[in-house]
């Protein structure tokens, strides 16, 4: 009988995790047949790894990660992938907003053969400034990066046992996972459902966290920011010649003075900052490869507890 994993990362969730799991058992687990939870704790400040360890004493098909220190969503769904030993597995967030019923609905697709389902939102039940920003992205992602993304985007999947092997030899940080199992190019199928709005808890996905999500999805998986600086350049480049050409044409033809310091000096200030901002991009693909080429690994796992005790 085929196994899956459920991989569930958590960052301060303690007031939700044992809601996930009851709902879960009541919905799901029986219906499964062999199933593993392997729940990843991401440097939580509270006492997430508590609730984890009494979730556990409830049911020995629990697997508990600890990571050493918070390294971040993508990093600790890698790190519970790598430790799970299902023909398949997949994600789901902690924060109840989507159905645990899903997850049926996802493993029968892969059953039928495909390797990878992706879970399609077809509405949201969120404000409207969440709604429209998460649109804006997955926007900018189906421009630049992949023109696949579904336009309600996704953030959980289910994946075959192939799929995670390719995963673990990317090793790649500062990225999108979502991004990397699309890239993978496997049999694919979209799941559609409705989220929810969060009630229980307060959600730590931060603005910050939201812009550099956008920039890694970008800067790792396209050029296209390094194609817009190149175009920028030129356009100012024939700006730049039209306006000298009109002000030798006009000094010689009817001897108007070359005048105009303030305005000036208020386009070589643009021009400067816009090749600051460049240079700033070209920084941050530089950074990348840095990072890359230090081999850190992406996450570290302080101690795994499997039903043998390991």
């Amino acid at each position: 009988m085929s196994k899956l994993s459920i991989v569930v990362p958590v960052y301060y969730s303690a007031d939700t995790l044992q809601m996930l799991y009851d709902d879960m058992k009541e919905k799901i687990l029986g219906k499964i047949g062999d199933y593993e939870i392997v729940f990843v704790d991401d440097g939580s400040g509270d006492n997430s790894y508590e609730v984890m360890e009494s979730i556990k004493a409830q049911d020995p098909n629990v697997v508990l990660v600890k990571l050493s220190r918070n390294f971040g969503e993508h990093a600790a769904l890698l790190a519970g992938l790598s430790v799970c030993t299902g023909d398949c597995a997949v994600t789901k967030q902690a924060d109840l907003q989507e159905d645990s019923t899903l997850i049926l609905d996802m493993y029968e697709s892969w059953k039928q053969g495909n390797k990878v389902v992706l879970a399609i939102r077809r509405s949201r039940d969120e404000n409207g400034l969440k709604v429209f920003m998460a649109n804006r992205y997955y926007g900018l992602v189906r421009k630049f990066v992949n023109p696949n993304m579904p336009a309600g985007g996704c953030d959980c999947y289910l994946i075959d046992r192939q799929v995670i092997e390719v995963l673990e030899l990317l090793d790649e940080k500062n990225s999108s996972l979502t991004l990397q199992v699309m890239w993978a190019g496997f049999k694919t199928d979209m799941i559609y459902f409705d989220r929810k709005d969060r009630e229980v808890g307060k959600s730590r996905w931060t603005l910050s966290k939201k812009v550099k999500l956008a920039a890694d999805s970008i800067l790792s998986f396209s050029y296209a920011p390094l194609r817009l600086m190149m175009g920028v350049g030129f356009i100012f480049d024939v700006i730049a010649l039209v306006l000298m050409i009109s002000v030798f044409i006009e000094y010689f033809t009817t001897g108007t003075p070359v005048e105009g310091w303030a305005s000036l000096m208020c386009v070589v200030l643009f021009g400067f900052g816009l090749i600051m901002l460049m240079i700033g991009v070209i920084g941050e693909y530089i950074w990348r490869a840095l990072d890359a080429s230090r081999n850190r690994p992406p996450y570290i796992i302080d101690e795994v507890v499997r039903e043998d005790k390991e």
